[in-house]
């Protein structure tokens, strides 16, 4: 296990390094130092003098990927990509183009998008899985059948439908919860209620008949027909066996979605003003901010490694047929 792990880390860091150039080579073919500097000055006739002196002041003014004019190994270590991409492996991620500190941001940020995705992802997967199970459990019946409908017309609706119904009815009309905004401490609840109840809603459709296909397709196989050969109940087939046997894509399908817990939403957060990571990456994106770009990318990826880490190891855990060399 040891050695995997190990294994693992290393083919990490060239997939951190290839993803670090490939949005190092996209964001430059969009926007080059000089229109960031125009951008960020904000003026319309912009000397060359104070685009050269901006550059300077961000780090901006070396070449991107390689420098001729240096010698030997800085001709690749004294550039713009080196430069920012070697202090990010150890989680210092500088300061965005406006001076302020991503790291602190980061810091600050990752718990209101936390208080979010925490509860859509906990009390969203028991409940896809409930609802896939009492579909199964009166599978070929209308219960199932309505279920399936259901399912399929939550699926057809828009995300951003659910917000803006929720926003409307919840909070405008029956003033039930506030519409947008964040607080913090105990009052945050109320603020982050209604994002949770339209994040659930916007995913049942989707999970709930994800999990009755995996659900459906484990029913069919002989160990459930030798459970209920032996006199076990359907209840006891279904959670005994057809729900621990579906463990392993289940835990794919959790497992993947990790770094959107870290990483919020970027639609509801910036619907309803929840100062998180999701809402500071649009805003980022909207002002040209690579360099808050560049270190969501970089913690985006690493993320998703680790969680791919995690899913081959809860397999291990939850089969003990899957061992990992």
């Amino acid at each position: 296990m040891m050695r995997y792990l190990v294994k693992r880390l290393l083919y990490a860091v060239p997939i951190l390094l290839g993803v670090n150039l490939l949005t190092f080579a996209l964001f430059f073919v969009v926007n080059t130092p000089d229109d960031m500097a125009r951008l960020q000055l904000g003026t319309k006739r912009v000397t060359p003098e104070a685009i050269a002196r901006w550059k300077a002041e961000h780090g901006y003014d070396e070449p991107l990927f390689y420098n001729p004019k240096a010698a030997g190994v800085d001709k690749i270590t004294d550039t713009l990509f080196a430069r920012k991409s070697a202090a990010m492996f150890v989680f210092d991620f500088g300061r965005s183009d406006d001076g302020r500190d991503i790291g602190r941001e980061i810091r600050t940020r990752m718990w209101p998008s936390l208080a979010i995705a925490v509860p859509v992802f906990v009390i969203g997967l028991a409940a896809n899985i409930s609802f896939a199970l009492l579909m199964i459990f009166f599978r070929g019946t209308y219960l199932d059948w309505a279920g399936l409908a259901l399912c399929i017309l939550l699926m057809s609706i828009s995300g951003l439908f659910y917000i803006i119904a929720g926003q409307f009815f919840i909070a405008k009309l029956w003033h039930l919860l506030p519409i947008s905004g964040y607080s913090g401490g105990i009052h945050a609840l109320r603020f982050i209620l209604l994002p949770v109840l339209v994040s659930l809603a916007a995913g049942l459709g989707s999970g709930a008949r994800w999990y009755r296909t995996l659900f459906q397709e484990e029913v069919g196989k002989d160990y459930v027909r030798t459970a209920r050969a032996k006199g076990l109940s359907e209840v006891r087939v279904l959670f005994g066996h057809v729900l621990r046997n579906g463990l392993i894509p289940i835990l794919t399908g959790a497992v993947a979605v990790l770094p959107l817990l870290f990483l919020g939403s970027l639609l509801t957060e910036s619907f309803f003003g929840i100062p998180g990571l999701g809402s500071y990456t649009v805003d980022a994106i909207r002002a040209q901010d690579f360099a808050v770009v560049r270190a969501m990318v970089f913690l985006g990826s690493l993320l998703y490694i680790v969680g791919l880490m995690l899913t081959d190891i809860s397999y291990a855990l939850a089969d003990p047929r899957v061992r990992l060399g």
